[in-house]
């Protein structure tokens, strides 16, 4: 598509898709142009005209159809013109078979066709041998005519002069070029129309015509390309909002986090019930948010659409073609100039946190959000606002200022305390509190401890629709319900594992022909990891930054699945077979894994010269030689037939960690597969176990694609809680890897990846 204010080319015109149908996919046969602009073959049109109406394909606007058919839509003059001059370039193969010349069967020759030809007449769009292309030089009538190597007009070279010298030809009279324009009637007409029933009409040349008209349509064209422009900025303007809130919402996700680390096992089940707020604060907010987003993107996609076939018709077009299209032109851009649209972003609600003045209470609710507003930049910049509104340095300073904030009340100018009361209540969507800011201004009112029944009616807020009440019920469906309480291994400290963002970066390259489908990650060197990309054949490296660092070849023809680094060489499964390369891509060996398992997991032991891959429901481990120096069952020979291993990973202690599909658990065991814990609770909310990464310390982090949500378990598989949930930016994990013990690498469905640093409770 033309981009916006550019000038369309020719040679653009007919080498990209302008002149293909959208229906049939094939070369516009009898073009045909709806109000919409959009062009299609007559016959297809035809086949989409039901009950006198017709959808446009493109831009599903419905237009109805005239009386006389589909056939009295305008007629294409200007793609008309475009499909004549293809034609004639197409015609013919001067390797196999030369063109004849168009002339000698008429000179009576004696032969039925004439010679090869090897030039064209453009003014009479024939085709001539050499004899002819001389004469025709020579004559009285002809000695103007341009005429030009064959072999050169099929290569393009003369597509500007062959289209300055086409003349569009009258339907009702053949071989009489359009010249003039009846201006009562707004009809191209030909000199025998013109003398026939516009005898009396006021007519003006094509050329003085278009001089006249083409102002009009350049202006409404102007005011087509304002709109867009502002239908773009306003598209950025939203996305720019929800880039915000998110990290707004990562913020408060993280200050809850240190907020609730002092705090015994008892406040855990308050912390999970402010997060569920907040996750479903955050999704409504970006369903509302998608909703706006394609509304802008629809529309900036018509009138891109309009505008560029305007554009081209007055570049390319000649003054016939532009007339014919004027009146339809003109109607659809002033239909697009008076089109409404959305003038500035959603105002989020912004949430925030904040603590109860009873901090070591253990009898009350410690968290609860608020939402604001989002607060002008201007205002922003000048510093003062409400709790929370500054800007911080860093996010690490902005945690802990908050935390002293929210744990002393805020003090007046003369240093006394001021209330709850007495500050100004934060504004609302819709002018009043949410049922939870109300709990919990009564609840500093009376200093009687917050009800926690989650049964309890509440409120609905004023003018939301039933549309997002219903989207609220479907969060406290069992698909996110909060995870169950910590184990008993908690009791001494209440304390978990917390997650640091650190960075985020696409995996997509100039190079790639296919958007990324990661399938496998490993550590792979100092700070670098290994990304196996299936879709694209490839695996990349990339740095803890997100640096690019390259590929590591793979055979041709092999797209790598599971990936695993080992010292000096890598190890990935690719179909039935499990390759070990070194990293410049030298097979050194391969070998044939059972064809009964789509995929085959791939995990390097922490010595790193084996390694180990999951086939059937067993663990084989390879050495770096490829012989197979074990194999076993989880859970030994009772337990075969029975297991379906789709991620493994190994812990520093030597352990085996893997998902199991068939028993629908997570089991940790030994190097001889005795099961050391297995873990397929509540805790899973009924998702299938997804990939399992090991840190340090032996904690495993557990995928749950289909909630949005990493939760960690201990080293013998209790789980502990959510480590990683949608407001951390989880939307549809695929895998996930640990690098150093300390970064967990995980990727989404998208091909984008998240690097957090565990930050361990000790530290």
């Amino acid at each position: 598509m033309v981009s916006q204010g550019s000038s369309p080319s020719l040679l653009e015109a007919l080498s990209s898709d302008f002149l293909a149908c959208k229906i049939c996919l094939e070369q516009l046969r009898a073009p045909k142009t709806l109000p919409c602009l959009h062009t299609y073959c007559q016959d297809c049109l035809a086949q989409l005209a039901e009950g006198g109406r017709l959808r446009c394909p493109e831009c599903r606007e419905t237009v109805p159809v005239p009386p006389a058919g589909v056939g009295a839509f305008k007629t294409n003059f200007f793609v008309n013109g475009l499909l004549d001059l293809v034609r004639a370039r197409a015609g013919g193969d001067l390797r196999a078979g030369k063109p004849a010349c168009a002339l000698c069967p008429l000179m009576g020759a004696g032969a039925s066709a004439g010679g090869p030809a090897t030039a064209r007449c453009l003014d009479c769009a024939d085709d001539l041998c050499q004899a002819c292309a001389d004469g025709h030089r020579c004559t009285r009538q002809t000695h103007t005519h341009r005429v030009v190597d064959l072999v050169g007009y099929r290569a393009g070279w003369y597509d500007e002069e062959a289209r300055e010298r086409q003349a569009a030809q009258c339907p009702q009279h053949p071989g009489e070029a359009l010249r003039f324009l009846c201006q009562p009637c707004s009809q191209l007409l030909c000199r025998e129309c013109r003398l026939d029933p516009h005898l009396d009409h006021p007519c003006l040349p094509l050329a003085e015509a278009v001089r006249a008209r083409r102002p009009g349509l350049e202006e409404l064209l102007a005011g087509v390309d304002k709109n867009l422009t502002e239908l773009e900025a306003a598209r950025l303007v939203e996305k720019e909002a929800l880039a915000r809130l998110r990290e707004q919402a990562a913020r408060v996700g993280t200050q809850v986090e240190e907020a609730a680390e002092g705090v015994l096992r008892a406040l855990l089940a308050q912390k999970k019930e402010v997060l569920g707020q907040l996750r479903a604060h955050v999704e409504a907010a970006e369903e509302a948010a998608r909703e706006r987003l394609g509304e802008l993107e629809s529309r900036e996609q018509v009138a891109k659409a309009a505008a560029a076939f305007a554009r081209r018709v007055l570049g390319l077009g000649r003054e016939a073609e532009i007339l014919s299209l004027e009146g339809a032109i003109a109607q659809r851009l002033r239909q697009l100039q008076g089109c409404p649209w959305m003038s500035g972003p959603a105002s989020f609600l912004l949430p925030q946190l904040e603590l109860h003045p009873g901090l070591l209470d253990k009898n009350c609710h410690l968290l609860w959000l608020s939402f604001e507003k989002e607060q002008p930049q201007d205002s922003e910049k000048d510093g003062a606002g409400s709790q929370g509104g500054e800007e911080p340095q860093s996010p690490r300073e902005d945690g802990a200022k908050t935390e002293r904030k929210s744990a002393v009340q805020p003090h007046s100018r003369d240093g006394s305390q001021t209330s709850k009361e007495d500050r100004p209540q934060t504004p609302q969507e819709d002018g009043a509190q949410t049922p939870k800011t109300e709990r919990a201004q009564t609840l500093k009112e009376s200093g009687s401890q917050m009800p926690q029944e989650d049964g309890e009616a509440q409120t609905s807020r004023g003018g939301r629709s039933n549309k997002k009440r219903k989207f609220k019920g479907r969060l406290r469906s069992i698909s996110r319900e909060p995870s169950p309480a910590p184990g008993p291994n908690l009791e001494g400290s209440g304390l978990l594992p917390r997650p640091i963002f650190s960075c985020s970066f696409p995996t997509r390259m100039p190079g790639d022909k296919r958007s990324p489908r990661i399938t496998g990650l490993c550590p792979f060197g100092p700070r670098e990891i290994l990304v196996a990309d299936e879709q694209n054949r490839a695996l990349k490296r990339f740095s803890l930054n997100g640096d690019y660092k390259g590929t590591v070849p793979v055979p041709e023809g092999c797209s790598p699945c599971s990936v695993a680094a080992l010292q000096g060489a890598v190890a990935f499964s690719a179909g039935a077979r499990l390759y070990l390369i070194s990293p410049d891509g030298e097979v050194q060996w391969r070998r044939a894994l059972s064809l009964s398992q789509a995929s085959h997991a791939v995990a390097a032991m922490p010595s790193g010269d084996r390694v180990a891959v999951s086939v059937s429901g067993h663990v084989e481990v390879y050495n770096m030689e490829g012989s197979l120096a074990t194999r076993f069952i989880p859970g030994g020979k009772a337990s075969r037939g029975l297991r379906a291993l789709v991620f493994l990973t190994t812990s520093p202690q030597g352990n085996f960690v893997g998902s199991d599909w068939q028993q629908n658990s997570v089991v940790v065991c030994d190097g001889l597969g005795q099961v050391i814990g297995e873990y397929g609770g509540p805790g899973l909310h009924g998702c299938q176990p997804g990939s399992v990464s090991v840190d340090k310390k032996g904690y495993i982090f557990l995928t749950l694609r289909e909630v949005n949500k990493v939760v960690i378990l201990d080293p013998k598989g209790s789980l502990l809680g959510d480590f990683l949930t949608a407001y951390h930016g989880l939307e549809k994990p695929r895998v996930t890897t640990m690098v150093d013990g300390r970064y967990l690498v995980v990727s989404l469905s998208n091909g984008t990846i998240h690097i957090f640093r565990v930050r361990s409770p000790d530290s």
